[in-house]
């Protein structure tokens, strides 16, 4: 079973995105940690099952050293923005397989000293496009997921929406095996994602690109 497990926006300046989306959304984040080798660091917007991830480079030198990290550089030539769409699943090496993926691990270290975990699949695979969601599969207690994340809150947020994409909704289905996610295609623009909308107490919030 395939589920929106969060949603990646890049930042130049974590700290200050921070401020913005706490003051201007009423999002609030907590930090998270460094992701080794790759020369980026996260804070974490939590949403209970799902959350949304702020993403930026702290070291342009390990970050140029790294597949993923040079794939934030670029993205960060273009500013701030949604960057990456990401799946969980019960069944990694199942899509793995059937995709062709490969599976890697990855972990980052929260401030607290907890090492979270996971493995992932088809985020650095060429016939992936940048709006179309790579898979993860966890390897941490469920109360260690990133959604669960203690924050205060200006809004009473109750998960993720939906994200809206530009893209190929025939690729998308195929990519998916058929399954579904609340990923809206639209047939206009440059292919990327375009906005995502939080569930909240009072209604969607949408947060285009760019926020």
């Amino acid at each position: 079973m395939l589920r929106l497990d969060h949603v990646v926006y890049a930042v130049r300046d974590l700290d200050e995105a921070a401020e913005r989306w706490r003051r201007e959304l009423g999002l609030d984040s907590a930090v998270g940690g460094r992701h080794t080798g790759w020369g980026t660091a996260n804070r974490i917007v939590p949403l209970g099952d799902g959350y949304i991830e702020l993403i930026s480079v702290v070291d342009r030198d390990e970050a140029a050293g790294s597949s993923f990290g040079r794939t934030v550089l670029e993205r960060l030539e273009a500013g701030d923005g949604w960057f990456m769409v990401v799946a969980s699943t019960d069944d990694l090496d199942g899509a793995a397989e059937r995709l062709g993926l490969e599976v890697t691990p990855g972990e980052r270290r929260r401030p607290d000293g907890a090492v979270l975990r996971w493995r992932a699949a088809g985020f650095e695979d060429p016939r992936r496009e940048p709006w179309m969601p790579f898979f993860i599969a966890w390897d941490i207690a469920p109360e260690l997921h990133p959604g669960r994340t203690r924050a205060g809150h200006g809004v009473q947020p109750g998960g993720l929406a939906w994200v809206e994409v530009s893209g190929d909704a025939g690729r998308l289905r195929d990519w998916l095996g058929g399954q579904e996610l609340p990923i809206r295609v639209v047939d206009e623009g440059p292919p990327g994602i375009r906005a995502v909308a939080v569930a909240t107490a009072d209604g969607e919030l949408a947060i285009p690109s760019g926020s």
